[in-house]
């Protein structure tokens, strides 16, 4: 694998001058801007028989201003300023590429690179209009350093509103990004940012690889919201989706030059059966160069600090993990069945990155647990930063929804929680948007259900339902932050218990928007318990960001005790007990301290406690309370301490 990448980025750098230089390719393909005022286009169309740029700036002349074709499938076009020096396209003009197919059919075309695409309300495609405003953004607040312990809020900017609307980039920024301060999250990953044409497909239907949705507002709009996120010293990543594309021909790179491969792969291999959609010919130069200048354009244009790649299985099989399970064994991972040229693509854009720009964050989203995917490139890894713990919210799922509380394995959460391999970074977390999506339940919803409707105002009676799912919610967030990898992730509205579902408006609910927002102001009414949940989540992520666990060294679990229902470890200094039995609580509780000195005796408080009653709890523990350790063995350790 390590061969195949170096002898890839050796051809770089023999036929392009270097990795730099051929990333920055966003700079002169599609339609740009030039000091003097004139236009260069420049297109990769290698099944086209001509090319042709037309729009507004022409009258819609299909024919009056044709490329001249190039080496490989090429075509260039330069279009001089006007008499009166002005700029031959103007800003907020349309244009449309003219494809002459080898049928000799005209095929109108948004280009692959365009920067800013928008929909009138009275038509189904996407229309390309040119954006070089006179005055660009100016970033004002730098990056912020590169962080040790990620604390990631995923968001979707559409739905971030109580309104039943799409909401937008300004709405982000002036009243989303200050509670996700607030809340303790130092990291947003955002999603459906790239523009995709089909808004319930929550953003994985890329349609213009290069725009940022229109829908939320202008890419000047997103330019202002990442760069009040960094002033607040918060890191912005965005769910970059390379690992398929939308069918879409008319508005999208399908059949961009009348062909049914081009940027894909020709026939069945194009086409992922699961998603209908198109499928990436990694090994293609032109790929390439598209994906690799993609990513750049993201993190120099909008300065972005990172991606969370989409649907990195799918990129790694020729199966796309479509009816396989992975058990861990290493026939699995390695073979003919993987797809060496997309994972060479990995480590390519993952060196670029460390190499371009080091102090940015790559995550995977693998399900298979692939080895190596992050380490080094250099080891013969892929190169990633993190991976998303994908086995968790999927064994919280297992054990609410199919045993009784009484019957949980202890054992087996604290294996799930801490199976993963060495010096791999993973991001635990409960649930993300996966779970919260129509057709799931989102963790709030299994624990309580139907009496979320009913019972969570602090005017009604506490309902055994609601008391447990409530405690749980909190048990089960603190566990996995705590214990479950390096980083820790959050859906937008979960930290709460937000109630139902997410649907995007679409014809099987008669284009409704009741379930595609985040009701932010159940929080903040002081009647309803969601508050509870939401100051837990607060002061959680607050005290890790005190104490640093997730950068710290793997936990030590001192207790999985099955009748007793506890679990108990110690990680950076702290120890943390969870009591997971459905009805009894303990006293005089022993458990270990890490710390074997015979002569230091160890004084330790509360700092965080789910029973508390800010937290919606019963105040069954004392916090002035100071416990002492002992050199009392307990659990083949020297010390310990009771409580």
């Amino acid at each position: 694998r390590y061969s195949l990448f170096y002898n890839r980025l050796k051809n770089i750098e023999e036929n392009e001058g270097g990795l730099d230089k051929f990333s920055k390719s966003y700079k002169t393909f599609g339609v740009n801007q030039f000091v003097d005022g004139g236009v260069y286009c420049k297109e990769w169309a290698p099944g086209a028989e001509a090319v042709f740029l037309t729009g507004d700036f022409n009258g819609w002349n299909p024919f009056s201003h044709p490329y001249k074709k190039m080496e490989y499938g090429k075509w260039e076009l330069f279009i001089p300023p006007g008499q009166d020096g002005y700029p031959p396209v103007p800003h907020g003009s349309k244009l449309k590429v003219v494809i002459r197919a080898q049928n000799g059919e005209l095929l109108y075309r948004i280009s692959p690179w365009a920067r800013y695409v928008v929909r009138d309300e009275d038509k189904v495609n996407y229309d390309w209009v040119h954006w070089n405003p006179p005055q660009l953004y100016i970033h004002k607040h730098p990056s912020p350093k590169r962080l040790k312990s990620l604390r990631i809020y995923e968001s979707h900017v559409g739905i971030a509103s109580p309104e039943g609307k799409v909401a937008s980039y300004k709405n982000f920024t002036y009243n989303v990004l200050p509670r996700i301060k607030d809340l303790g999250y130092n990291c947003v990953q955002l999603m459906a940012i790239m523009e995709h044409a089909y808004y319930a497909s929550f953003g994985y239907q890329v349609t213009s690889f290069f725009a940022a949705s229109s829908r939320y507002g202008t890419p000047d709009d997103l330019k202002e919201m990442i760069d009040v996120a960094h002033s607040m010293g918060i890191t912005v990543l965005l769910d970059v989706v390379h690992s398929h594309a939308s069918k879409n021909s008319e508005d999208g790179l399908n059949k961009f030059d009348g062909t049914d491969s081009c940027f894909f792969h020709s026939g069945p291999k194009g086409t992922h059966q699961l998603w209908d959609s198109r499928l990436f010919d990694y090994a293609n130069w032109e790929v390439l160069r598209f994906l690799l200048s993609n990513l750049r354009m993201w993190i120099e244009d909008y300065r972005f600090d990172g991606f969370r790649f989409d649907g990195v299985t799918s990129m790694l099989y020729h199966h796309h993990g479509i009816g396989t399970g992975f058990s861990g064994d290493y026939n699995e991972y390695f073979g003919l069945h993987v797809d060496e040229d997309a994972l060479c693509y990995l480590m390519l854009a993952n060196h670029m990155i460390n190499f371009l720009h080091p102090e940015c964050i790559t995550i995977a989203e693998d399900v298979s647990g692939m080895p190596a995917l992050c380490r080094p490139v250099a080891e013969g890894g892929g190169g990633f930063d993190y991976r998303l713990a994908m086995a968790i919210p999927d064994k919280w799922i297992q054990i609410i929804k199919e045993l009784k509380d009484e019957d949980w394995n202890m054992g087996n959460i604290v294996h799930t929680l801490t199976n993963r391999r060495y010096e791999e970074k993973y991001i635990a977390y409960a649930e993300s948007h996966d779970q919260a999506l129509v057709g799931d339940k989102t963790l709030a919803f299994r624990l309580m259900d139907a009496e979320m409707y009913t019972n969570m105002s602090v005017l009604s009676p506490l309902t055994p339902v609601i008391d447990r799912g409530i405690q749980l919610h909190k048990m089960i967030r603190l566990i996995t932050h705590a214990l479950g990898g390096e980083s820790y992730l959050n859906f937008m509205g979960n930290e709460f218990g937000h109630p139902e579902w997410l649907d995007f408006p679409r014809k099987g609910n008669n284009e409704s928007y009741h379930y595609a927002r985040r009701q932010f102001n159940l929080t903040e009414d002081h009647l309803l318990r969601y508050r509870f949940l939401n100051a837990f989540d607060r002061d959680m992520n607050k005290l890790e960001e005190r104490f640093g666990w997730l950068a710290s060294p793997p936990a030590y679990v001192s207790e999985k005790h099955e009748s007793n229902k506890v679990i108990a470890f110690e990680r950076a200094g702290l120890i943390f007990i969870f009591n997971f039995h459905p009805f009894q609580s303990y006293v005089d509780y022993r458990v270990v301290i890490w710390h074997s000195s015979l002569i230091v005796i160890f004084k330790y408080k509360i700092l965080l406690d789910s029973d508390a009653a800010e937290y919606g709890g019963h105040q069954r523990l004392d916090h002035s309370t100071e416990y002492f350790s002992e050199e009392y063995p307990h659990n083949y350790r020297p010390n310990s301490v009771m409580v």
